[in-house]
């Protein structure tokens, strides 16, 4: 069910104002101090003077805990993989990442035929409690630097799937992802790490989210109701929460309520808090930026349309990117990546056809 753990008492504990990059470096912060069987693998992460990886979230971390526990690697996302699930296998709990989603297929054998299947093959004997860390969503980088990922590693069992689209909800499921015994893809939009800073991506959005000093964690498997709404449903994770926040607020100023619903998660999905929001939207809309076909939402459109058919006032619609390779040019990409214009749209025409 959606999670109400977002709201935040100001009497009872006080916040800052974060990025994402900032939210992520603090929470493996904290899990380093907190168990010293944390560890860092990855490309960059720790070179003097370095970014910090190639979006700074590890900036300043070897400093603190030295090269035994933040570990550069050679360019090899199957090593860093193999290596991680490994170092999770012998006690450890690695957080591996690669600099661009794209580079997993280079390690899905690792992490699809080794790290989703050794606890279930062991009886339970062996766990594999390791992240991996992965920006993914196109930023003007071109078709193998810009894909987004979630749908392929929602298809393989015993891995779970993590997608927050704001600092809050990173820190806090990254936390959460940490302490797993499972092995967690942690998808992370590059357009969300933040505008300024050493690695900024053109069109980044300036996303900061009040941060409490003291400790949380967010389960996975519990959406948030991040716009309540009465007369539409739209499900989305990533930066497509936010165009489709952008796109309620111009719903709204045209009589029409749209019901923001982020994802958070995809493994464990949160079905019940989609299901009691579609019965009482009676319309429902996916919007995610990975292709149409054979995407996250499309495994929600068939699900939602078995139980709550009787409910459904409209065809479920989903909006996402052709199916296409990601394109290079500024004003292509643009056209690629679903629109807050053509949310407003399609809600606009459920909503009045229906």
């Amino acid at each position: 069910m959606s999670s109400p753990e977002t709201q935040i008492p100001a009497a009872q504990t006080s916040t800052r104002k974060l990025t994402m990059v900032e939210a992520l470096r603090e929470a493996l912060r904290e899990e380093m101090r907190r168990d010293e069987r944390v560890i860092l693998i990855g490309e960059d992460i720790g070179v003097e003077g370095g970014f910090g990886g190639a979006f700074t979230v590890t900036l300043g971390l070897a400093e603190e805990f030295g090269h035994r526990r933040v570990i550069d690697t050679p360019i090899s996302e199957a090593a860093i993989a193999g290596v991680a699930a490994g170092a999770a296998a012998g006690g450890l709990r690695p957080v591996a990442d690669v600099q661009y989603g794209d580079f997993l297929f280079i390690a899905m054998d690792q992490l699809a035929n080794q790290t989703a299947k050794l606890r279930y093959m062991s009886g339970g004997k062996i766990s594999v409690p390791m992240v991996m860390r992965a920006p993914v969503g196109a930023t003007t980088r071109g078709s193998q630097h810009g894909q987004s990922l979630e749908a392929f590693f929602t298809h393989v069992p015993g891995l779970k799937v993590a997608c927050p689209s704001n600092p809050y909800d990173g820190k806090g499921l990254l936390k959460t992802a940490i302490r797993d015994d499972n092995p967690v893809i942690f998808f992370e939009h590059k357009l969300l790490y933040g505008s300024k800073g050493a690695r900024k991506e053109a069109g980044g959005i300036e996303v900061l989210g009040h941060v409490p000093e003291e400790e949380y964690l967010i389960p996975f498997g519990h959406a948030k109701i991040a716009r309540p709404g009465r007369d539409v449903t739209i499900v989305a994770n990533l930066l497509m929460v936010h165009r489709s926040l952008q796109a309620a607020k111009i719903l709204a100023e045209r009589g029409i309520e749209g019901e923001v619903i982020d994802v958070r998660t995809l493994v464990p999905f949160d079905w019940d808090a989609v299901v009691e929001s579609a019965r009482r939207t009676h319309k429902l809309i996916i919007v995610e930026e990975d292709n149409l076909t054979g995407g996250w939402g499309a495994e929600v459109a068939a699900r939602i349309g078995d139980v709550c058919f009787g409910h459904l006032d409209a065809p479920i619609r989903r909006i996402a990117a052709p199916d296409t390779p990601v394109p290079f040019a500024p004003i292509m990409e643009r056209f690629y990546i679903p629109s807050t214009e053509t949310i407003v749209a399609t809600a606009q025409e459920l909503v009045s056809n229906y």
